[in-house]
């Protein structure tokens, strides 16, 4: 860890400035927490004795990630995951925030659990943890949450995490009551009905597996369910995860109409699509499903365009018990919050999606999208900053990675794209 309060400059390194989608030469110098300067002007001369120089070797410095949908653990399910492994996976990733999802134990539907989060996070955790707050308590999708106190507690959006609300009367109350604190409704889209006999996409490949199917319908059915009463009630809406066709043509209409509609997307399902199951491999049993590959490049091309907003790792830590199962048994979800930049340089090396664009997936807009003043590579803003190697290389190995779940889609994979510096607010945690 270095003293935040001496300066410290980030020398001879690409400049990647998700906002105004450049990318510079030059240098960033850092006090007190804070961005001082930015770009050519920065070198070892021009700052002063006293400061901690770090050539960077003409390494990329961005903006610190942003990732919108992270299950940390705590409180009550520590032995999947904790804060202080969360924080130190996120840290090794470039993540510098992360936005915790309610569905913990007891649920994040009191302001006293809000504060306990952040109380534990203020004590234990290496990047910022900000809590998303549930819509409905007890997750249940009945009564409404305390969206007002809660958001006073210090949430800063508010969703069921993996609960889908599917009593349209609910939904539009709690669009209607979070609208009024200009609050954020984060919703997981899902028909429960439709997905219930489920376990991956529906199509040739699942009838082959001999697997249940969940067809598109049962995401987009509520989105578009969540769009007219996002018309209606005229609150701010974020589709935490779009899978489909389907559900993109349904936001870009809503976009087209004006609507305060965002989205987001999972790293896996711009990554992965439905044949890397392979024979039966868990830890690719996520939810939404991955979809097939013609779906997968929609979505990338829908990232490329801007109507997807955001990229998230969906982070799920799930311990090897309920992994180590028949496929249609097994728990969804992966960990994903250290392999979510380098995952996304295959995007960029595929030649799909340009790094600026990737990389204002990762921050500046989640940043924005939360009211927050991260994200941006400017004199002023927080100093949340990362270095990586965009071109060296490494193989994935679950035993090595932080998060105290090994769950990953990735593993054994080679990847490139090395973190060499995760610095938060000015101090460094992971270097």
């Amino acid at each position: 860890m270095n003293n935040p309060s001496r300066p410290i400059a980030l020398i001879n390194a690409r400049l990647i400035d998700p906002v105004a989608g450049t990318e510079t030469r030059g240098g960033v110098l850092v006090e007190n927490g804070e961005i001082r300067g930015v770009g050519a002007a920065i070198t070892r001369a021009s700052v002063s004795a006293d400061a901690q120089i770090v050539d960077c070797g003409g390494d990329i410095v961005c903006p610190g990630l942003v990732d919108m949908r992270v299950f940390v653990g705590e409180p009550g399910a520590e032995y999947r995951e904790t804060i202080a492994t969360a924080s130190r996976a996120a840290a090794s990733g470039g993540v510098t925030t992360i936005v915790a999802t309610p569905d913990t134990n007891p649920p994040m539907d009191d302001p006293a659990v809000v504060d306990f989060l952040l109380r534990r996070a203020r004590d234990t955790a290496r990047v910022r943890v900000l809590p998303s707050a549930a819509m409905t308590k007890g997750l249940k999708g009945e009564e409404l949450a305390e969206i007002g106190l809660l958001q006073e507690a210090g949430a800063v959006a508010f969703t069921d995490g993996a609960h889908s609300i599917q009593n349209s009367k609910v939904m539009r109350r709690v669009l209607t009551y979070a609208r009024d604190f200009d609050a954020l409704v984060m919703h997981y889209a899902e028909d429960r009905n439709l997905a219930s006999s489920g376990v991956m996409n529906e199509g040739e490949f699942a009838s082959r597996l001999g697997l249940g199917g969940v067809p598109p319908e049962a995401e987009s059915i509520i989105i578009d369910r969540d769009l007219r009463l996002a018309a209606l009630t005229r609150g701010r809406y974020h589709a935490a995860l779009v899978s489909n066709v389907q559900s993109l043509e349904s936001i870009q209409r809503a976009k087209q109409n004006g609507l305060r509609v965002t989205c987001g997307v999972s790293i896996n399902h711009l990554t992965l699509n439905e044949n890397d199951i392979g024979d039966y491999r868990t830890f690719l049993k996520l939810s939404p499903p991955l979809r097939q590959e013609d779906e997968r490049q929609k979505l990338v091309e829908a990232l490329a365009s801007g109507l997807i907003d955001v990229i998230v790792s969906d982070h799920n830590p799930q311990d090897v018990e309920t992994k180590r199962l028949p496929f249609a048994e097994a728990e969804d979800g992966a960990i994903g919050l250290e392999t979510m930049l380098s995952a996304g340089l295959r995007l960029v090396r595929a030649g799909t999606i340009t790094l600026p664009r990737l990389l204002a997936s990762l921050s500046s807009r989640p940043a924005e999208i939360l009211g927050l003043p991260q994200g941006r590579l400017a004199p002023g803003a927080p100093a949340d900053l990362i270095r990586f190697d965009p071109d060296e290389p490494y193989v994935v190995d679950r035993q090595k990675l932080h998060s105290r779940s090994k769950n990953t889609p990735f593993d054994e994979a080679r990847m490139e794209g090395v973190v060499k510096l995760t610095m938060v607010a000015g101090r460094i945690v992971h270097e």
